[in-house]
């Protein structure tokens, strides 16, 4: 590089010496391991100034995020620094990159330079048009939907895997449903060649095949793009992180920024190996690392960095705290559930009433299904609350579900829960369940239900020989007299359920899953696994209840009440962790840390995933920046196993105990069964 004189940027003034080391020397191959709340961002924006300032031409540097706001952001912050905006610099996502690389080059690919590009729903259409191709989309083959199938199908491409090795190994079909799947993805890239158009994925396989199959192509873009800048480094998938070892072949100018202890979504395909293993991938690599801490108190960062030692797999490095703070962050043992939201709930309004915005708290959860009982509690008490990317607990698709069941045992002229139940049945389209519950409708006796449909399923535990009581006005025949039968055979048994006596509405709600609902799940949602652990909690939540009516008020007030817009700025954050990931609040309440739930348990055996878990651990803990609060239940009911008592997470107990304050407890050690337990008021 030639140097320009004068700089524009004093940058020594700018940065700490941490990140001026890495915007005025990282030429090569550099790994920049830069901490939570670190300055990562800043370190990027600056080293590109720099390299523009130094006489690099905008259009030989590449910049790569993985959002295109994030790409926005840092391309006008260049602007604003220099003074003036540097054209031909090449900024964005991949997928953008990949796009305007395709545009020129498709053409050696087989493709037409004028391809168009598929949206999730346009790919759902063409996969489902495979489906019916090879007579997979027929109602009753118990076939996952389309837009699952295009799931599993993306995640092989993304990982770089066999469909059919992914469907059977990582998401758990038999084989000949993953032969099947394979065959349909083998239709489906036939389709998208004939059609000239590329999904998302093939935006980058192709990209990567470009590189991989032309030469000359990869030789000019790699002498083309002099310096490589990647951000968010540790997210990237396998074709991503080839696309950038191929471009960065000839300069080997390539500098990735990461935090290989914040990787944290292998269920998107992101894989922390390449973190982990650039130095291997490029043997002259440098390592710096951007240790300093801007966001979170010494306390705080003390907790973060004990825990997230206990990972194996790593760049060993320490975030030091550059402000100061004396409170330790605090455990809260609870009683339970419900009284951990309690807890939460009064301390938002201690802080609250004490001049904190409740925009700078957020409570954060593992699982969505732990959100269930603080969003009940913070409606009853009025307070806004928006879910960040997602819908609150009783607002989703498989809760409403199923509580379409109860609503309708609670009043059976409910025509939204009817539908809702009907539209989920093979064979029941909208004309036929506008024909169900026309005749439904008319049925206006003390129990109408009892009109339904022919005779009761036998096979049902204690259902009554109730006799024929044909509905004359109903002929349907096929799939969808099956569907309704069904239907009716099982409101029949669900009938016989006295809902006032003690868990008779988990028996209710267990009796749904298993009778049809859960395989539903599996065929029509790509993340079910999840989803099924809602509905477990589903069940024990609705085994506290023994009055139906108060239970679906409250389910209401949660819909209806204290939720708020993602756009309102006064309501208090919810958020699953990975869903936080990027974000800090003054305030933040880790929920739900208990043995077997944060860890998962299924985690406990697999090392590689334990070590995921334990960074979503440090992740939620390197939100904060005030105040940390980390929350457990001591007891939980399970409607199977019965009342059980846990100890907090492991994350907890492997952390020194002079590292928070216990309230509410006097150990978190193993439990002693006649140990009197304390609990907070």
């Amino acid at each position: 590089m030639s140097k320009k004189w004068p700089f524009m940027i004093n940058y020594k003034d700018q940065l700490n010496p941490e990140q001026y080391r890495v915007v005025t020397e990282a030429d090569g191959p550099c790994l920049v391991l830069a901490g939570a709340g670190s300055g990562k961002t800043r370190t990027l924006i600056f080293r590109v100034a720099y390299l523009i300032e130094m006489g690099v031409k905008p259009e030989n540097i590449l910049l790569v995020t993985f959002t295109n706001k994030a790409a926005k952001e840092m391309l006008e912050r260049v602007e604003k620094y220099l003074g003036y905006a540097p054209k031909g610099l090449w900024g964005g996502t991949f997928h953008h990159v990949g796009n305007l690389l395709l545009r020129k080059y498709a053409d050696r690919l087989g493709y037409d330079r004028n391809f168009n590009i598929l949206d999730q729903d346009d790919s759902v259409s063409l996969v489902k048009s495979a489906m019916d191709e090879l007579a997979l989309n027929v109602k009753g083959q118990n076939f996952p939907k389309p837009s699952v199938v295009q799931s599993m199908i993306s995640y092989a491409r993304n990982t770089n895997g066999e469909v059919r090795e992914t469907v059977e190994n990582y998401y758990g079909y038999p084989d000949f449903i993953a032969q099947k799947i394979e065959d349909v993805a083998f239709v489906y890239e036939k389709k998208k060649k004939t059609a000239n158009v590329m999904d998302f994925d093939d935006i980058l396989v192709n990209w990567m095949r470009l590189l991989e199959q032309a030469p000359d192509v990869k030789e000019r873009l790699a002498r083309q793009f002099e310096y490589i800048l990647v951000d968010e480094y540790q997210d990237t998938n396998y074709i991503q992180a080839e696309v950038v070892r191929q471009l960065s072949s000839f300069h080997n100018n390539v500098l990735v920024v990461g935090d290989d202890s914040q990787s944290i979504y292998s269920f998107r395909a992101a894989d922390v190996k390449n973190i982990l293993q650039f130095p291997k991938l490029f043997p002259q690599a440098k390592i710096y690392k951007i240790e300093t801490n801007y966001r979170s108190t010494p306390q705080i960062l003390e907790l973060a960095n004990e825990s997230i030692a206990h990972n194996a797999d790593q760049f060993a490095k320490k975030l030091r705290a550059e402000r100061t703070g004396e409170t330790l962050p605090k455990l809260f043992a609870a009683r339970d559930d419900h009284q951990q939201a309690m807890l939460v709930v009064k301390r938002i309004m201690e802080l609250y009433r004490d001049g904190h915005d409740y925009t700078d708290m957020a409570v954060l959860y593992r699982a969505t299904y732990q959100a269930a009982e603080i969003q009940l509690e913070l409606s009853k008490q009025n307070i806004p609350y928006v879910v960040r990317g997602g819908m609150r607990y009783f607002e989703q698709a498989h809760i409403k579900d199923v509580l379409a069941y109860l609503k309708v045992l609670a009043n059976s002229k409910d025509e939204i829960a009817w539908k809702r139940i009907l539209f989920m049945a093979d064979g029941i389209g909208p004309r036929k369940a506008e024909l169900i519950w026309s005749v439904i409708s008319k049925n206006s006796g003390p129990r109408p239900l009892d009109e339904l449909g022919a005779r009761g399923d036998k096979t049902a535990p204690t259902a009554p020989d109730s006799g024929d009581m044909p509905l004359p006005e109903l002929n349907l025949k096929g799939q969808a007299g099956v569907s309704w039968q069904k239907i009716v055979d099982a409101f029949k048994y669900l009938q016989t359920l006295d809902l006032k006596k003690s868990g008779a509405m988990a028996d209710a709600v267990e009796y749904i899953l298993e009778n049809g609902y859960e395989t539903y799940l599996k065929n029509a949602y790509e993340n079910y696994k999840d989803r099924l652990d809602d509905l477990s909690q589903l069940v024990n939540f609705v085994a506290l209840y023994g009055d139906l009516e108060k239970l679906l008020a409250d389910v209401t007030l949660s819909e209806d009440f204290g939720g708020t817009h993602e756009h309102d700025k006064k309501a208090v954050v919810l958020s699953t962790i990975h869903q936080a990931k990027g974000l800090e609040w003054a305030v933040v309440f880790i929920i739900g840390l208990r043995d077997g739930h944060f860890p998962h348990h299924k985690s406990l055996d697999n090392p590689r995933e334990l070590e995921e878990e334990r960074r979503l651990f440090y992740v939620a803990a390197t939100r904060a920046k005030n105040e940390l609060n980390l929350l457990y239940p001591i007891r939980s009911f399970s409607y199977k196993y019965g009342e059980q008592y846990a100890k907090p997470s492991m994350f907890i107990r492997e952390i020194g105990k002079t590292r928070y304050t216990e309230v509410g407890r006097e150990s978190v050690g193993e439990r002693d069964e006649s140990e009197e337990v304390i609990y907070v008021d």
